[in-house]
């Protein structure tokens, strides 16, 4: 048996003329955290959906936990979609139990993690109350605890983090930690690369439909070296623009932004530096998954 959750393999799918995803190739080992991630009209959602055999690619082939359709493994999936699905008229507890049953639980087991869930979620409140009465944060977690219900053994978010305030959006995040180190598979597609930057184990960079770059962060930032140190001097820093390997200069806060000219050593900056005056701090700074992505996007123009 594999050991990837997810194989994707040359899929394809266009509306009419827009070329929606594009030769898309993926391996997502199991039992890891893996970010889609993109801005917006990248293609994360179709390929999301075409994970979930919710749309059928034109050319190429998906296998989702060894299966050939999502459909074949659906009560070991759990999927939240970007446009939220939840019955509005329904009391809290009783649409979590209804949603259990029909991922197969016992009535007991259901009663059991339903309240476990709304207990860390911080719902346990508004357990008697409709729906509609949640705000829309809560409703947020409430589809969350609904796609998690009966513990899959793949989770497979669409932008997650929309709408969450910073505490809410730590929760989730630390949830998701959780249920990696317990074994799940976690997928999520968002635009914001912070997050992921923090969350995962590996990242697919989509633009345009196409993959820009995948791997984890680690191999994705070992072939993007960086230019840019952040240093702080005792003293007058004025002469740290004049150095023959500096090309521009920054400050922030009581750090300078030096940028390197190309080829430059960081350490015979540092040398430099140090001849001059005393360092208090010095970080070669490593390029963001942000400032990554741009680079790339920007060689294909």
């Amino acid at each position: 048996m594999s050991d990837d959750a997810l194989v994707i393999e040359g899929v394809s799918k266009s509306y009419r003329e827009v070329r929606a995803v594009q030769n898309l190739s993926a391996r997502l080992p199991a039992g890891s955290i893996y970010g889609f991630l993109g801005p917006n009209g990248a293609g994360k959602t179709t390929t999301i959906r075409m994970i979930m055999d919710i749309i059928r690619p034109d050319s190429g082939s998906i296998r989702v936990l060894g299966q050939d359709s999502a459909a074949r493994a659906r009560d070991r999936i759990g999927y939240m979609p970007e446009e939220r699905g939840l019955y509005r008229k329904m009391k809290v507890r009783s649409m979590l139990a209804y949603l259990g049953a029909i991922k197969g639980m016992q009535r007991s087991e259901a009663a059991r993690a339903i309240t476990a869930w709304l207990d860390e979620l911080g719902l346990s409140a508004w357990g008697g109350k409709k729906v509609e009465e949640l705000s829309r944060g809560m409703q947020q977690k409430l589809q969350f605890a609904a796609t998690v219900i009966n513990d899959p053994e793949l989770l497979i978010l669409d932008e997650p983090f929309s709408g969450l305030d910073p505490l809410n959006l730590d929760l989730l995040k630390g949830i998701m930690l959780r249920l990696r180190e317990s074994g799940s598979t976690v997928i999520f597609s968002t635009h914001m690369m912070e997050q992921a930057e923090r969350l995962c184990d590996y990242l697919l960079l989509i633009n345009k439909g196409e993959k820009v770059i995948d791997g984890t962060l680690g191999s994705i930032r070992a072939g993007f070296k960086s230019n840019a140190v952040s240093v702080e001097l005792e003293g007058d820093p004025s002469f740290v623009g004049g150095l023959p390997m500096v090309s521009a200069v920054a400050r922030a806060g009581a750090r300078l932004e030096a940028v390197l000219e190309p080829g430059a050593d960081p350490q015979e900056f540092l040398k430099a530096l140090v001849d001059k005056a005393r360092v208090r701090a010095f970080e070669i700074k490593v390029p963001s998954l942000h400032e990554i992505f741009v680079s790339l996007v920007e060689e294909k123009k």
